[in-house]
């Protein structure tokens, strides 16, 4: 166990008027952080707060978690749960908003960080930083529509100025955010750059409210190395955590796993996902993982062709078996090929 990395991340931290009880945490996520995923991932522990996928404040007032892809959730996973929410109208952002604080979620979380095309050509997500005073706005608006804790996820801006997201951070927190998740690349830059941690640091020094910072953290030195250089208040994990959901409990907890983690994690994703989802979009969403948890493999791309190809999950299943019937050799860091 990294006790040094454990005491870091096992202190307790208030976000508005809640507390969370770990410093890392799930990075926002669409049709990765799904139900399933949360369900085996509160398995294992280790985190302070989970998020939802990303949903539509338009259609939140509206819509039915049974049948919902995106708003959907365990009620036993509410005290540490944080719905993810997009738009462009401040009320209308301000209406869902509402029905997630009545539905018992730990807090909402307003996306200005995805940069995803079908998003920012409705002025949603990275796009509403071109427009500051009108994501200020929403921020307001929200802030003004419940008590339960607001967070802000936004990344560095269309232009590689760490001023911008300085900017951005003191207005969201003027405008009533409770906690910020900052991802330190521009908007267009999906994954081309790696991300400038020195700009987390930057609005870390500019602002009162937690910030949690995101980006390239692939090991327990990343995590911690980005601890201590930004001084961030605490990490949001993706990409890694979908490729190894255990991570959270393995660098707070010390859990050790053994060598049979990766095919039971990914059988027990698949028999949950059969749970919660229609056939197709349980082995849509098992597609998705699977390009991120073949990352972990020094022949990942045999794997992942073979569940991309999969009919069904059963065939799906069956692909698994196979590849783990001979130990695979595991690579030393993700392939970064597969974290697009």
């Amino acid at each position: 166990m990294n006790t040094d990395l454990s005491k870091l991340l096992n202190r307790p931290l208030s976000v508005g008027n809640k507390s969370v009880e770990k410093r890392l945490i799930l990075a926002p996520m669409t049709y990765l952080g799904h139900i399933a995923f949360r369900e085996m991932v509160s398995k294992y522990g280790g985190f302070g707060l989970l998020f939802t996928e990303m949903c539509s404040a338009k259609r939140i007032p509206y819509e039915n978690r049974e049948v919902s892809p995106f708003f959907k959730w365990r009620d036993e996973e509410l005290p540490y749960l944080v719905c993810q929410i997009f738009g462009a109208d401040a009320e209308i952002m301000a209406t869902a908003a509402r029905r997630i604080e009545k539905q018992g979620f730990f807090g909402i979380d307003i996306n200005f960080g995805c940069s995803v095309s079908s998003i920012c050509r409705q002025n949603c997500g990275a796009a509403l930083l071109k427009f500051p005073e009108l994501a200020a706005q929403i921020v307001a608006s929200v802030r003004k529509a419940v008590s339960f804790p607001v967070f802000v996820k936004f990344r560095t801006g269309w232009k590689d100025d760490p001023q911008i997201a300085i900017d951005m951070a003191k207005r969201f927190q003027d405008a009533g955010a409770d906690a910020l998740t900052f991802h330190p690349r521009v908007a267009p830059d999906r994954r081309a750059r790696p991300p400038k941690w020195e700009y987390i640091r930057m609005v870390k020094e500019s602002v009162s409210v937690p910030v949690f910072g995101n980006g390239n953290v692939f090991d327990h030195n990343d995590c911690r190395n980005m601890l201590q250089t930004t001084a961030c208040d605490g990490i949001a994990i993706g990409r890694l955590a979908i490729a190894k959901p255990w991570i959270f409990a393995k660098w707070s907890d010390g859990y050790d796993p053994g060598a049979d983690i990766y095919l039971s994690s990914a059988i027990q994703l698949a028999k949950l996902l059969i749970k919660h989802y229609d056939p197709k979009k349980a082995i849509r969403r098992f597609r998705k993982f699977t390009l991120y948890f073949s990352a972990n493999f020094c022949f990942g791309h045999t794997l992942y062709n073979k569940v991309l190809n999969a009919k069904d999950m059963e065939e799906a299943e069956d692909m698994l078996y196979r590849f783990f019937e001979n130990p695979p050799d595991l690579a030393s860091k993700p392939n970064m090929n597969f974290f697009v």
